[in-house]
């Protein structure tokens, strides 16, 4: 499943709300910019590379690219489960590079209007610069990820 990543009429929906794509990692549900994502597709075997950290599964081809996967469970330190037919590796753009993120399923895209959108709380010391905000929808509460901030370590290792 492809998803547009043009300013179009179709994704552009003016300066007040924001479209993030969806999705759920242990009955938690969590969003990223829809500008960032280039396609979703189902789970696939993944070639693993020695010496990464535990979170990089390792790498597909992508059509001729070279893709690192990251697992979202692992990176926020969950409970490793088994895939299943809901599990989807999302495509997305990370500064100059192509990252996949495996993620347990897919929600929707949610519009969220600037307003909607609430502060990262104080947690201390605890580092949550991956976090961008909470996003309110209904009775819905979305976790908004950084991808720049939530993969620039594991960025780092990969070119390393």
């Amino acid at each position: 499943m492809s998803i547009a990543t043009e300013k179009d009429s179709s994704v552009s929906t003016g300066d007040d709300i924001q479209q993030f794509l969806t999705f759920t990692l242990d009955d938690q549900e969590f969003g990223i910019e829809i500008l960032r994502v280039q396609e979703i597709k189902n789970f696939t075997r993944v070639t693993p590379i020695p010496n990464m950290p535990a979170c990089i599964k390792g790498v597909m081809n992508l059509r001729g690219t070279i893709v690192p996967i990251v697992d979202l469970r692992i990176r926020f330190d969950m409970a490793v489960t088994q895939y299943n037919q809901f599990t989807v590796i999302i495509v997305v753009n990370v500064g100059t590079r192509i990252m996949g993120l495996v993620v347990d399923a897919v929600s929707d895209v949610l519009n969220v209007e600037s307003n909607a959108i609430e502060a990262t709380p104080d947690l201390g010391s605890i580092n949550i610069s991956f976090i961008s905000g909470l996003a309110k929808s209904g009775d819905r509460l979305v976790t908004l990820l950084d991808i720049e901030q939530l993969l620039n370590d594991q960025v780092s290792a990969i070119s390393t």
